[in-house]
């Protein structure tokens, strides 16, 4: 009776497989016939998702027999790693790459500004620009102007005053190295090393034609077909050969990112990776106080994994990691101990600090969107303003077991009784052995006063006392 559910399960699996092969395939593949240009489109901040992409399309389109790759530039800046394995990528490409600000009104600034000049032929569209290329130092005490690329390493080379602090020594590392790297980009290609230079020392910009005319790019091109036009016949290096660019009138093939590349993406967007591991965080927690329900825990651990790589793939501040951490195992403690909120407020401002120092907000689209935070706050002070509220009136609430609910309980007689004598009572639904000191006729309304094991002491009601059920 097994066969029949193995071998749909086994269909499934098959088909699941299919289906992402063909969807690992479809978006690089080509017809693989000659003569043609290959186009890359790099929009948005630089990270390991673009790295990634970059890096299989240059590769693909290689394999597809390409004749050159234009490499579409739309970028605020990014992270260092990720520009530096794009820049290596193209000075090891076997094709030469075009590097292109484009479409009208998109910027290669910072990281943008090192890929455009590793490229063997830059052009700009016409109301563009580029420039901004200062490093910015993770720690947030760097004294560098912001230019929105986060550094990896700070290999030296230039020696610090003696008089300097450390963090001064680091920033100036930082600084002589980003230089060293723009400026032997610049040179590898006959371009602007001065304004390359003070594009990093003094995160200067230019429009598109002011960087023709310093010749910090090649030309301006108003599109990709007038890109090849002008390209043409220029002899550009690759590696020890010279090669003579031949593109005039070559159709263009796109080669968008691939679906890994586009889940990379996803994870990797900084708003996105905090919220999958604050569901991680909370699926376990529910799990852990609602064992068995499985559901909660299974997708908390997916979450929190998937979160976990993302942010090993991200410049992360692992201080506002832990304070995350303290302010919900706080929010966690208020719900234990009675601190009369204490605590709580503690956890959620440990909560919204943590979470504004995790990403470093000087990468540009590598912070978390602060409406995301505050409504998370928000959520956080919503919920504890509701426990406070439980709990005041729990402590309020009139008991309702034990003796000293019975004591405030009331009920009518079941039968007379005389002065001094016993009878029957329902009370709370229940039927007692009751003992009065008066005599009293049956239905007559009672409260209980006292109680010997199972016999209650009762006394009439008063009129004017008010009646507990």
């Amino acid at each position: 009776m097994w066969r029949r559910p193995w071998t749909v399960l086994g269909a499934a699996t098959a088909l699941t497989l299919a289906l992402l092969a063909l969807a690992a395939g479809s978006p690089l593949a080509a017809h693989g016939d000659a003569g043609f240009v290959a186009r890359l489109d790099l929009d948005g901040p630089i990270g390991p998702a673009a790295a990634e992409y970059v890096d299989a399309a240059m590769q693909q389109a290689n394999a597809d027999g390409a004749t050159a790759i234009v490499l579409q530039v739309d970028t605020p800046g990014g992270l260092d790693g990720s520009m530096r394995r794009i820049v290596s990528a193209i000075l090891t490409s076997r094709l030469p790459v075009l590097g292109y600000v484009a479409p009208a009104g998109a910027r290669a600034a910072s990281a943008g500004t090192y890929i455009l000049y590793a490229c063997p032929v830059a052009a700009m569209a016409p109301a563009t620009h580029l420039g901004a290329a200062t490093p910015v130092s993770l720690g947030g005490d760097s004294p560098l102007p912001s230019g929105g690329m986060q550094p990896a390493s700070s290999r030296s080379s230039g020696t610090p005053a003696s008089g300097d602090s450390s963090a001064d020594a680091e920033s100036r590392k930082v600084l002589n190295d980003a230089i060293a790297y723009i400026r032997s980009l610049a040179q590898l290609h006959g371009r602007n090393v001065a304004w390359a230079e003070q594009a990093v020392r003094g995160a200067s910009t230019l429009t598109a034609s002011e960087a023709a005319s310093q010749h910090v790019v090649d030309f301006v091109a108003a599109d990709v077909a007038s890109l090849l036009a002008q390209a043409d016949g220029r002899g550009v290096r690759l590696g020890e050969r010279t090669v003579m660019l031949k593109l005039r009138g070559l159709p263009v093939r796109d080669y968008p990112p691939d679906w890994r590349a586009r889940l990379l993406g996803t994870i990797t967007n900084p708003t996105i990776a905090y919220l999958l591991l604050l569901a991680g965080i909370y699926g376990l927690i529910l799990e852990a106080f609602h064992p068995g329900t499985y559901l909660p825990g299974v997708t908390g651990s997916i979450c929190l994994l998937v979160g976990l790589y993302a942010l090993q793939l991200l410049p992360v501040n692992y201080a506002g990691l832990v304070l995350m951490a303290l302010g919900i195992g706080l929010l966690l403690a208020e719900a234990f101990v009675p601190t009369a909120g204490v605590v709580g407020i503690g956890g959620v401002i440990a909560f919204v600090i943590g979470s504004i120092m995790l990403f470093h907000r000087g990468v540009p689209g590598y912070e978390v969107n602060v409406g995301v935070i505050a409504g998370l706050a928000f959520c956080a002070v919503a919920l504890l303003a509701m426990l406070l509220r439980l709990v005041s009136r729990a402590r309020r609430a009139k008991p309702f077991v034990g003796d000293a609910s019975m004591l405030q309980a009331s009920g009518n007689l079941l039968q007379a009784v005389s002065a001094g004598g016993e009878s029957w009572a329902r009370i709370g639904g229940e039927s007692w052995q009751v003992h009065c000191e008066v005599a009293l006729p049956a239905g007559a309304r009672v409260r209980v006063t006292g109680r010997r094991g199972l016999l209650l002491q009762v006394t009439p009601l008063q009129a004017n006392k008010g009646e507990l059920p």
